[in-house]
């Protein structure tokens, strides 16, 4: 069973989508579309609404999105931090689309950021 926001938002033409699960094993965060300075404060913001809960893991799911610019990059640092220092509960899906993937390799936190692999 899962519970919790759900929605797609259009932004000056781009497309954004944020969704939040929140299951026995904990919440689920998925975002598709565009992840850029417009957007990523709605994505900061439920991770940190999802960081105050009780939820055991915390899981992001980039598996649909289709771009990333410097500050979203920069959301993932820092919310990549903020676990380290709460239980380390936080675990990023990767993005399917190579051209995101591209960024996070060009940019180092490949290496930084806590895929689930």
């Amino acid at each position: 069973m899962t519970q919790g926001k759900q929605g797609t938002v259009e932004l000056s033409g781009a497309h954004f989508g944020l969704r939040s699960e929140r299951r026995s094993d904990g919440e689920r965060i998925l975002v598709h579309g565009e992840m850029d300075l417009s957007t990523s404060g709605m994505v900061d913001r439920e991770m940190r609404r999802a960081e105050a809960s009780d939820a055991a893991s915390i899981v992001l799911d980039l598996d649909q999105l289709e771009f990333v610019d410097a500050a979203a990059v920069q959301m993932l640092i820092d919310a990549s931090a903020r676990s380290r220092t709460d239980g380390d509960r936080l675990r990023i899906t990767r993005a399917s689309a190579p051209q995101v993937q591209r960024v996070f390799e060009l940019t180092g936190v490949g290496e930084m950021l806590p895929f689930a692999d």
